[in-house]
């Protein structure tokens, strides 16, 4: 009956029912089969799914990124990113990833900062001659970044799934993230080079001071979101305040954040949460019925038969969460795959925070890849490219990502080095 439920809810995505919805009905479609479960569960599993005190940080999170949009924060960023790696080969390639990587620590969202950075610097690449397949490629790559940099609101979701501290989980993304940014600056220095894509503007200290003191308030966001989190002053969830509040306050005192923009970023908010939080309460029925019907544990002993070796053990999770991630958005992903990685990492002792990361950073290349990523789509229609042009220019910055994620599933201490480090070996 378990794998009833799985094949009624693939084929309700199949025709294009939206997840929340698929997860629904065949959760109830599958109590109304199996008979002697009371159809309250439904709303009370639902209720229980959500009430959540992390999850609360997923709106505030949303709510500072778009407010972070609206009031200006980004463009400054692109000129203070634009000034420091500008003069390079593809300087406006690096531009994005740069600045990219500066958002992430701001919205903890790959679709907002897709949507960000995309609308200024893909027209901008394409009028400095880039090709508009390359400009839309490079930015969805870069906005990956966005939720392994902290703050994240995936890894808030997988805390809050799994009751990993969400603080570590921000911290344990640090250095994947800068090696995700330094790959993809790779990759877009050898198309550069081959393509003779030409450098920006003169390298000059004064500019790099000018845009630096005109962005430096938006860049100490991240520092008060983490640093308020490692010494305890606050909890993710409640940072997630202090980030909608300070982008307020930012966006006000650039006075480039008026009524209209709040409106536009509350309902952004309003619509992104309510969307999450959907998905969140649906598949918690599921998960319950999967727990029900005893899957998980079915997952461990296949996987214990096949093979006891750790290593293959992840290297075969990956590959079924790439092949998830160009089906499906990464949230629902995680809730509906968790339930049964979770015991797969205490039998085979994986330490939860670097599974993780190791997992959102594999769901974000999910972004980039046909049919459903959402960066794709969002940079392909401001570049005003087909998907197929978008797929063929993408492959060499999938391939530094994928490398990237081979690296943080085989060493640990690249993600669990620094939570051990700031925040004490567990």
């Amino acid at each position: 009956m378990g794998s009833a439920l799985l094949i009624i809810g693939l084929l309700l995505l199949a025709v294009g029912m939206p997840v929340a919805f698929a997860m629904g009905l065949a959760s109830l479609l599958f109590m109304l089969i199996q008979g002697g479960i009371p159809l309250t569960t439904i709303p009370t599993r639902m209720l229980n799914g959500i009430d959540s005190f992390p999850l609360l940080a997923v709106p505030f999170f949303v709510l500072a990124g778009s407010l972070m949009n609206y009031g200006g924060v980004t463009r400054r960023l692109v000129a203070f990113s634009s000034a420091l790696v500008g003069h390079l080969t593809g300087g406006l390639g690096h531009t994005t990833v740069i600045a990219n990587m500066i958002m992430a620590g701001m919205s903890g969202s790959a679709v907002a900062d897709a949507t960000a950075t995309g609308s200024i610097l893909i027209p901008w690449m394409v009028r400095a001659g880039y090709s508009p397949r390359f400009a839309a490629a490079v930015t969805a790559a870069a906005s990956t970044i966005g939720p392994i940099i902290p703050p994240s609101i995936a890894m808030v979701i997988f805390g809050s799934l799994t009751g990993v501290s969400t603080g570590r989980l921000f911290i344990g993304g640090v250095v994947p993230g800068v090696l995700m940014g330094l790959y993809l600056m790779l990759v877009c220095y050898l198309i550069a080079k081959r393509r003779g894509y030409g450098k920006g503007a003169d390298f000059s200290w004064r500019r790099v001071l000018e845009s630096g003191v005109d962005a430096i308030l938006a860049m100490v966001a991240p520092i008060i979101v983490l640093g308020g989190i490692l010494v305890g002053v606050f909890t993710p969830t409640e940072a997630a305040v202090v980030a909608s509040v300070y982008a307020l306050l930012l966006g006000l005192g650039y006075r480039e954040l008026d009524w209209s923009g709040l409106r536009s970023a509350g309902t952004e908010t309003i619509v992104t949460s309510g969307i999450v939080m959907l998905i969140v309460a649906a598949s918690s029925v599921t998960g319950w019925i999967a727990a029900l019907m005893q899957m998980p544990q079915a997952i461990v002993s296949f996987f214990t038969v096949m093979t006891d070796d750790p290593r293959l053990v992840l290297l075969i999770i990956n590959l079924i969460l790439l092949f998830l991630g160009c089906l499906m958005d990464p949230v629902p992903i995680m809730i509906i795959t968790i339930p049964v990685f979770m015991p797969l990492i205490q039998r085979y002792h994986f330490d939860p925070v670097h599974f993780g990361v190791m997992m959102v950073l594999n769901l974000m290349i999910g972004m980039i890849t046909p049919p459903v990523g959402m960066s794709m789509y969002i940079t392909s229609t401001i570049a005003k490219i087909s998907i197929w042009d978008f797929s063929m220019e993408v492959w060499p910055f999938i391939v530094a990502l994928v490398v990237v994620l081979l690296m943080v599933t085989y060493w640990t201490g690249l993600v669990t080095f620094l939570p051990n480090a700031l925040m004490g070996a567990r």
